[in-house]
């Protein structure tokens, strides 16, 4: 199984070239509440695999969706609701999978991708 990284990896400019966007973009869904990349002791932005997950959910949701900033925050907030009732649900009985796929269909409707999903399939 691949590992998943949550430790901070990436700084600002390769974050932003991961998500093909400006890191000015990047700076200004930080100052918004949309991401919050850790910090290093001289201040610097260092950004984890959720976070470049999120950071394309964001684009998705505004350049696919056409959502504003605040329906981007709700749609975030829906996700990680999603995410932990499916955690939830796959530690239970095996009948429920039909109901966890119908949890997967909504995350990528909201443009979540996850990381983990997307290794295991390029392998």
């Amino acid at each position: 199984m691949p590992q998943r990284f949550s430790e901070p990896l990436f700084v600002i400019s390769v974050a932003a070239r991961l998500v093909e966007m400006h890191p000015q973009t990047l700076r200004k869904y930080e100052r918004e509440g949309l991401i919050a990349p850790s910090r290093t002791s001289g201040n610097l932005r260092l950004y984890s695999d959720e976070d470049i997950e999120r950071l394309r959910q964001v684009k998705y949701l505004v350049e696919q969706r056409g959502l504003n900033l605040a329906g981007v925050q709700l749609a975030l907030e829906l996700t990680r609701g999603l995410q932990a009732l499916r955690k939830e649900l796959s530690s239970t009985t095996p009948s429920v999978s039909d109901l966890e796929n119908e949890f997967i269909t909504l995350l990528r409707q909201l443009g979540h991708v996850d990381q983990e999903q997307l290794r295991k399939s390029n392998q």
